[in-house]
């Protein structure tokens, strides 16, 4: 275990990639505010001294400023953020609908935004940098014909695109950013899918479990020269056709 006073927030940290992340920082010493719509009933996470949780729409930003209230009241600081949280459905372009759209641009654009400011607002005031993390898909780089998601790439390309953007303005106050683009990952999103035809989507015909995506976000978030960057855990599928 790593010794550390250090504070960091999880989104969507209630099931899948979001709970093995709260974990992995656990065990790391780390403290640690979770949250989804329904955090605190979680089956994965129970609350403890150092693990906050706040149920909520993070798509919302008073779910986000009440997080950041939490994190600093308990802990009293913002290192790190991993922005988890994220919707996603597969239909052909031509069926998504309005309300498809603004759900997917509130959880995954909106929910970023909104948590992010708040802690970047924190971590300059802290004066001690900081590290916020996404988490986008291997898809953005590379579409598969059979997997028709045009719009929630929409969004988690938006994310690739203002991590590049805020490591550039934020590289002097040593505040880094950087995301994870997993490629298909055994959580309960892909619960009634079968393994054989997931496994089938990269190129060494492997499945990621959560706790590889995890272990990922913890290698970004202590990797002091690292900003900017998209780190596929995708076993090779952003590589293109195979």
């Amino acid at each position: 275990m790593k010794n550390t006073s250090k504070t960091v927030i999880v989104t969507g940290a209630s099931q899948g990639i979001g709970a093995a992340v709260v974990k992995a920082f656990l065990e790391r010493g780390y403290n640690v505010v979770g949250t989804s719509r329904h955090a605190t009933k979680s089956v994965e996470l129970k609350a403890s001294d150092k693990l906050v949780l706040v149920d909520g729409d993070i798509g919302q930003a008073a779910t986000a400023q009440k997080v950041v209230d939490a994190a600093i009241q308990k802990f009293g600081s913002i290192d790190i953020v991993v922005n988890n949280a994220g919707i996603f459905s597969a239909k052909p372009f031509t069926d998504y609908s309005a309300d498809d759209f603004h759900a997917l641009v509130s959880t995954n654009l909106e929910g970023y935004i909104y948590i992010t400011q708040f802690a970047v607002k924190q971590m300059l005031a802290q004066k001690s940098g900081g590290s916020v993390i996404g988490i986008t898909s291997s898809l953005v780089e590379n579409p598969i014909g059979g997997l028709p998601v045009s719009l929630p790439m929409i969004t988690k390309g938006g994310i690739e695109a203002i991590t590049r953007s805020l490591a550039s303005e934020y590289a002097k106050e040593n505040i880094r950013f950087n995301t994870v683009a997993p490629g298909i990952v055994d959580t309960p999103l892909h619960k009634d899918n079968p393994k054989d035809f997931l496994k089938t989507l990269s190129p060494m015909g492997t499945i990621s479990t959560s706790e590889e995506i995890a272990d990922a976000v913890v290698y970004l978030s202590e990797s002091r020269h690292i900003t900017g960057e998209v780190l596929h855990v995708d076993g090779g599928a952003h590589n293109g056709k195979w």
